[in-house]
């Protein structure tokens, strides 16, 4: 039998030890070994294929019946609310300028007119809207996202 630390003492140390890494954690982010742009870049060919062979062999399936709902709702409701905000508010530049083009889409539309409840115009002004926001994300990003 190998010798190795009960699992709970690794527990502990592992939760000790990386709770007071957060300088760790900001140099390393702000002196990376190398640029992660061109690493990530670099690597495209083999996440392709990671996430290929991950498909195929339904471990995305797998994780999600092995977490279940209790382990998603307990994670999500645990971590997610204070993470949420904080993310939201450090994000409200970025999110401004990824909007604009959509926006300015949807501000140059000539939609044709309203009609009553339930009307097949309206679902023509929908459809000029989503036609031209399609158009302008098949243009920017090649329509993946």
């Amino acid at each position: 039998m190998a010798a190795i630390r009960p699992v709970d003492q690794s527990a502990e140390k592992w939760s000790r030890r990386a709770s007071v890494s957060q300088q760790d954690y900001v140099s390393g982010v702000e002196n990376p070994r190398v640029s992660w742009a061109q690493a990530a870049q670099a690597a495209g060919a083999s996440y392709r294929q990671g996430v290929v062979a991950a498909a195929n062999a339904g471990r995305f399936e797998q994780g999600v019946k092995a977490a279940g709902d209790e382990r998603w709702r307990k994670g999500a409701r645990d971590k997610g609310p204070n993470r949420y905000s904080e993310g939201v508010q450090l994000s409200t530049g970025e999110w401004q300028r990824g909007f604009a083009p959509y926006h300015e889409a949807i501000k140059s539309l000539t939609l044709p007119a309203r009609g009553p409840k339930g009307s097949p115009a309206n679902l023509a002004r929908v459809t000029a809207v989503s036609q031209a926001l399609r158009q302008l994300k098949e243009r920017t990003s090649g329509g993946s996202r």
